[in-house]
């Protein structure tokens, strides 16, 4: 769609103003208006023609006389138009509906098939831009109809009296309410341009039921624009208005159909078009039901609504097309994994910033996945998604290289004794190896060294929330995912790490005049310049322009451009990072490359676990077809900056070599040390949703304790391997179970559950 005249709907607000200004003229006005419309019908001839035209002067010189006594047209009531929400292009992504219900939305002549103008004007008014609101001949031909008939056959109406009976809405067909339109027309011609009153024609025409408009019916009956149209389409939408509730083509295609091949013939009579055109366009089906509007982003336009109530016209930096392909992608791909399942997805452009695709849920009118829910702007727990930031202070402080090593063994900190999500100890690994598997123990140890508090605050300082309980400090949990962060916060940290460590200022207002609630607005930062003065994520004067510094970042984004791949995907294409929640609520994946960044949530609105469900598998696969879909190739990544360091394990300097932050972690030496045993899935009074799984084992987890651990359900053992610390068992149907699991030291652990 090209973008609306907003000067029309300027000289619309004013058009009372200036019938004041006019009407002081009017009798000088009416005087040789009569003379020119007399002029016109003493050329006429034919029968009666005497009689009609001393009746017609007499209409005319009644109508110029009575204008002042009507008063002013009221035209205020065509300003109220569906509000709409539309892309960078102006292309519409969602509308909604007039105060009254109705589908009227705004349009020009511009917006509209050229044929749809022709076919109008030669079925409705074909000397519109000739006449000053009325037709001389069309008043004759009436009257030679009544004459004939006794009765009126025909209106004599122009395009400019419909528009005023539309404005008026009164429909009455008699004399007197004939000769109030004519009047209107009159004060609409003095008024406005032809231009303007076409636009109010196609704007206010009605097409059956609620909608109102040539481009809310072209949306409805045909699922496009009205730039588009065929020919039969264009004819179609010329016939409805004369009659719209008995044509309607979702209740009547019969007779719809029929008052469309009418409007050709007369087209066809007048020139416009060719016998084999519409023989062509006669061919073309009806539609017989309506098609839904876009709907389109409807998280993010019921967000603008609710912030902006007063616009009529929201403009966004989505880009419709890459909107549509990553919406159905993602109702395609979570329909098959779970009933109860629903995802979002977040994709920015790393250069601006500006928001190219918002998917608040898989299926918004999905209730069984509570899909009216935005996770877009949930607060949840990120996972494993914020260890590429701890890696990267750890790389900023000087503290470890990506090929340092670091131990992968049983550490405890005080009470906390990390495990990693495989129950297994990899040993000595370098820090890239740590990275790329994920391994939780090293990154706790980083964390430890580098301290909780300044992540935290780090993230704070641009505005990223990072919401603890209550009165809570940072502690070494936030690395494992203790911590509440929304999704779009996560998208602005790792455009940090595409943009050379500098994040992105997220926003979705192509204005840009008005702060949305949940957007960061600011001077667009420059990735390259890491000195120059700028808005840190909305902070005027805010020091701090980096959330890392470059050489962190290259740092990360090579660990993480090696990162496994899915099934079928290209490796090195992308630098990406999944993460699983604890309790298996929610599944991430978060990537990134030169051009994009995009973050994928798999997961349930009402935050039930479900097992089995982690970044890996449920949100990376999506996450790749994501890049896919918005572009051919993959965008490069930043060059490596000055200060990178590239050199094998041996080759580093001794303080690199190996991570000196391991003796600051206790390691356990006897069973008195070991952590308590503590069951670590399923959640204690969680429900799980078994009938979805088809039989499918549920996975028992437990952290601490002395092996070999003994798993009971309901108080009767299940069989275990000794050297786990996991077990699985198959629920043999619904309801509330107690599961309890006792390490080789007789300490016990239990959780209480609900099986659905």
């Amino acid at each position: 769609m090209g973008s609306h005249s907003e000067e029309t709907e300027q000289g619309l607000i004013t058009v009372s103003d200036h019938y004041a200004n006019q009407w002081g003229r009017s009798r000088r006005f009416a005087a040789a208006r009569t003379g020119r419309l007399a002029c016109s019908l003493a050329r006429l001839g034919g029968v009666g023609l005497c009689a009609g035209l001393g009746l017609t002067i007499g209409i005319v010189v009644g109508l110029y006389t009575s204008k002042t006594s009507l008063g002013a047209l009221d035209l205020s009531q065509t300003r109220f138009l569906s509000t709409i929400v539309v892309d960078r292009n102006d292309d519409l992504l969602r509308a909604f509906t007039t105060k009254e219900g109705r589908w009227r939305l705004p349009v020009t002549t511009g917006d509209v098939d050229s044929r749809y103008l022709s076919l109008l004007l030669a079925f409705e008014d074909k000397r519109f831009f000739d006449h000053s609101g009325v037709d001389p001949q069309a008043l004759v031909r009436a009257f030679g109809q009544f004459l004939l008939n006794g009765r009126i056959v025909s209106g004599a109406s122009t395009l400019t009296m419909q528009v005023a009976r539309l404005v008026e809405r009164r429909h009455e067909r008699s004399l007197a309410r004939k000769v109030r339109q004519m009047v209107r027309a009159l004060q609409l011609e003095e008024a406005l341009s032809k231009t303007e009153i076409l636009n109010l024609y196609l704007r206010l025409a009605p097409f059956g039921g609620n909608i109102e408009g040539v481009r809310a019916a072209s949306l409805a009956y045909f699922g496009k624009e009205p730039k588009r149209l065929s020919l039969g389409e264009a004819a179609l939408l010329v016939a409805l208005p004369q009659s719209p509730e008995s044509r309607r083509p979702d209740r009547f295609s019969g007779r719809a159909r029929h008052a469309r091949n009418r409007v050709l013939d007369r087209a066809t009579d007048a020139g416009v078009i060719s016998v084999a055109e519409a023989l062509r366009a006669k061919s073309e089906s009806v539609p017989t039901k309506r098609k839904p509007f876009p709907m389109l982003a409807p998280h993010l336009a019921e967000q603008e609504l609710a912030v902006f109530p007063d616009e009529q016209k929201h403009r966004t930096t989505l880009d419709k097309s890459k909107q549509r392909a990553l919406q159905t992608l993602l109702k395609e791909q979570t329909r098959v994994m779970g009933d109860k399942l629903s995802s979002a997805l977040l994709a920015i452009e790393n250069r601006t910033g500006n928001v190219v695709a918002y998917v608040g849920s898989s299926d918004y009118l999905d209730a069984d996945r509570r899909g009216s829910i935005d996770m877009v702007q949930a607060v949840r727990s990120p996972g494993s998604t914020l260890k590429p930031i701890i890696y990267g202070l750890g790389f900023e402080a000087g503290l470890v290289h990506p090929e340092t090593l670091i131990e992968d063994r049983r550490v405890r900190f005080g009470n906390y004794s990390p495990e990693n999500f495989d129950d297994r100890f990899h040993g000595a690994v370098t820090v890239r190896e740590a990275l790329g598997l994920s391994l939780n123990i090293p990154a706790v140890k980083l964390l430890h060294a580098v301290g909780p508090v300044r992540l935290v605050d780090r993230l704070r300082t641009f505005d990223v929330l990072a919401k603890l309980p209550e009165d809570a400090q940072p502690s070494l949990a936030v690395a494992l995912g203790g911590v509440g962060m929304r999704m779009m916060d996560l998208v602005s940290v790792y455009s940090a790490l595409a943009r050379s460590g500098v994040p992105a200022n997220i926003t979705w207002r192509k204005s840009g005049a008005t702060e949305n609630q949940s957007q960061r607005h600011g001077a667009e930062r420059d990735p390259t310049a890491g000195t120059s003065p700028t808005t840190a994520a909305g902070k005027t004067g805010s020091k701090k322009t980096h959330l890392l510094s470059p050489v962190a970042s290259w740092y990360v984004t090579d660990i993480l451009l090696d990162a496994p791949v899915p099934t079928h995907a290209k490796a090195g294409r992308i630098a990406y990072k999944t993460g699983t929640s604890y309790g298996y609520r929610d599944a991430w994946a978060v990537g990134y490359d030169g051009a994009y960044t995009i973050a994928v949530w798999v997961g349930r609105a009402d935050a039930t676990s479900t097992p089995g469900l982690i970044g890996r598998t449920a949100a990376a696969p999506i996450l790749f077809d994501a890049f896919t879909r918005l572009r051919q190739k993959a965008t490069p990544l930043p060059k490596p900056p000055s200060g990178v360091l590239r050199a094998s394990g041996r080759d580093l300097p001794p303080p690199l070599k190996r991570f000196r932050g391991d003796h600051a972690a206790h390691k356990p030496r006897g069973p008195f040390e070991v952590q308590n045993v503590a069951i670590a899935f399923p959640p204690d009074r969680s429900e799980l949703d078994v009938e979805a799984r088809d039989g499918e084992p549920l996975v028992l987890k437990a952290t601490g304790g002395a092996l070999p651990l003994t798993w009971l359900v309901n108080g009767t053992p299940i069989s275990s391997p000794a050297h786990r610390r996991s077990a699985t068992w198959t629920p043999d149907g619904a309801g509330f179970v107690n599961l309890s699991v006792i390490d080789a030291e007789g300490q016990a652990a239990r959780v209480h559950v609900r099986l659905r």
